[in-house]
C-alpha cells in the first residue's frame, strides 16, 4: 500500500525550517516524459531502480515548484548523489512506500537532508554497526518493544545528517563518524561529529527533527550559511 504523497509531505515540512519547497510522490510512478539527460544517468540501472530514479526526480522538480522554480535537470554525480542546478539545494529520499524531496535556494541553505524509512525494527545484525556505544547504552534504556525502531530512528536520523553535511565538506564517512542524542518529548535529534570533518570540528552539532506516523520514519537536518553549530565533546 502505498504512502499517502500528501501526508508525507506535511510530516517532512513539519520536522524542517519554513521557506522549504518540500514535494512528495509515489516511487512507483513512472513520468510521462522523462528527461533524457537524467535518462542517461541511469541507463544501464534495472527496471526498478530506474524507475525510482525517476520518480525522484519528478518529486524533486515539484518542490522546486513550489518554491516557484523552473523545471531543471537533477543529474545524478560519480558519487551517485544528485547533481543540483545552479541555485539549488536539496535532498531526495526513497522508501518503499514513498519518495520525498526537499529544496531551498543555495544562497540561503549549505547543505539540506532529509531520510525517508519504514517504521520497522532495524536489522539486529546492523546495529553494532549503526549505533556506538553511547547509543546502544541509550536504546538499552528505551522500552524493549522500542528498541529496533529506535535503532532504525538512529540509522535515519545520521543518513539525514550525513546527506545535509556532505555538500559542504565531500566528506564520505561511516555512521561511526556521527553521534545522536534523541530528546524523544521533542522529535528532535543533535548529530555530533566524532572526528573533524573539513568545516566541521570535532563535537560540532547538527540539529535534526523527526516525525514518526503512518507507518513511516521521517528525518530532517537543514544547514543555514549563517548557522553556529553547537560545540561539545563526543
Amino acid at each position: 500500500m502505498r504512502a499517502d504523497p500528501a501526508l508525507v509531505a506535511a510530516l517532512t515540512r513539519e520536522i524542517l525550517p519554513q521557506g522549504l519547497g518540500v514535494a512528495a510522490g509515489d516511487p512507483t510512478y513512472m513520468p510521462p516524459h522523462i528527461d533524457l539527460a537524467e535518462a542517461r544517468a541511469v541507463s544501464g540501472a534495472v527496471a526498478h531502480r530506474a524507475v525510482e530514479f525517476h520518480a525522484g526526480r519528478a518529486t524533486a522538480r515539484a518542490a522546486m515548484d513550489v518554491l516557484g522554480l523552473p523545471p531543471q535537470s537533477i543529474l545524478m554525480g560519480r558519487d551517485r548523489a544528485p547533481v543540483w542546478p545552479n541555485g539549488v539545494t536539496g535532498s531526495i529520499s526513497h522508501s518503499k512506500t514513498a519518495c520525498v524531496a526537499v529544496v531551498g535556494p543555495t544562497a540561503e541553505w549549505a547543505g539540506i537532508g532529509v531520510d525517508l524509512e519504514e517504521a520497522t525494527a532495524l536489522d539486529p545484525l546492523l546495529i553494532a554497526e549503526v549505533c556506538t556505544k553511547a547509543e546502544q547504552r541509550w536504546l538499552g534504556q528505551q522500552p524493549s518493544d522500542e528498541r529496533g525502531l529506535m535503532a532504525k530512528l538512529i540509522f535515519s536520523a545520521k543518513e539525514a545528517a550525513y546527506k545535509a553535511q556532505y555538500p559542504v565538506t565531500g566528506q564520505l564517512f561511516g555512521f561511526e563518524a556521527l553521534e545522536l542524542t534523541i530528546d524523544r518529548k521533542t522529535s528532535r535529534f543533535k548529530a555530533s561529529f566524532c572526528a573533524p570533518q573539513e568545516a566541521f570540528a570535532a563535537g560540532d552539532i547538527l540539529q535534526g527533527a523527526y516525525a514518526h506516523a503512518a507507518g513511516l520514519l521521517v528525518t530532517g537536518v537543514a544547514i543555514r550559511h549563517s548557522a553556529q553549530v553547537d560545540i561539545t565533546s563526543c
